[in-house]
């Protein structure tokens, strides 16, 4: 995950995110939020670094943890990101504090945005429910079972979530994404289970 801090300045997000996660979908998102003049943090499970991959099976690169779930609080941040790669979205689902965190973002009003394999975060929180996304196609059963309904399209957003469903759609997703974040707090972003 990385989310962006409360500075006054700019918008400050989280970027919430596990070993495994999809080196390309981890480094676009970020540099467009930080063109934007977003402060990032990397927030993960342990502290270190996290193990980026590419396609899902090759080791790329680390990246520098900046604040564990322990550490970190939703109210502090403006806005979450939840890059996919199979393996990381699956290892936070399974996390109940990652998920808390997660839902905490949605009780609050903020923006969320998730790639690819990211919104299985959404289907385990129960923030699908009720609403219209996109995602990489095998997570379809998934969203639509989670009382989602998915489309199948570049970007989807749906009262500050923004979803994409691959790598390729990224310069589209991260337009939208630095648009919905700069907008900021929405009172239609309601938590729904």
């Amino acid at each position: 995950m990385f989310a962006g801090a409360r500075t006054g300045k700019a918008t400050t997000f989280e970027r919430c995110a596990a070993d495994g996660v999809e080196d390309v979908e981890y480094t676009q998102s970020r540099a467009a939020a930080e063109q934007a003049g977003a402060e990032i943090h990397l927030i993960s499970l342990t502290s270190g670094e996290i193990q980026s991959m590419n396609q899902d099976i090759n080791p790329d690169n680390r990246y520098r943890v900046d604040r564990t779930l322990d550490e970190a609080n939703p109210a502090d941040y403006d806005a979450l990101l939840l890059p996919g790669g199979t393996v990381n979205p699956d290892r936070l689902r399974m996390t109940p504090q990652a998920m808390d965190f997660v839902r905490a973002f949605f009780q609050q009003q903020k923006p969320v945005a998730a790639i690819c394999h990211g919104p299985w975060s959404l289907v385990e929180t129960g923030m699908v429910n009720g609403r219209t996304v996109t995602s990489f196609p095998s997570l379809r059963t998934n969203i639509r079972n989670g009382g989602g309904t998915w489309v199948d399209q570049q970007v989807q957003v749906d009262n500050g979530l923004v979803t994409t469903r691959n790598p390729s759609d990224l310069p589209a997703f991260c337009a939208r994404m630095v648009e919905e974040f700069a907008r900021g707090e929405d009172p239609r972003q309601t938590a729904t289970a």
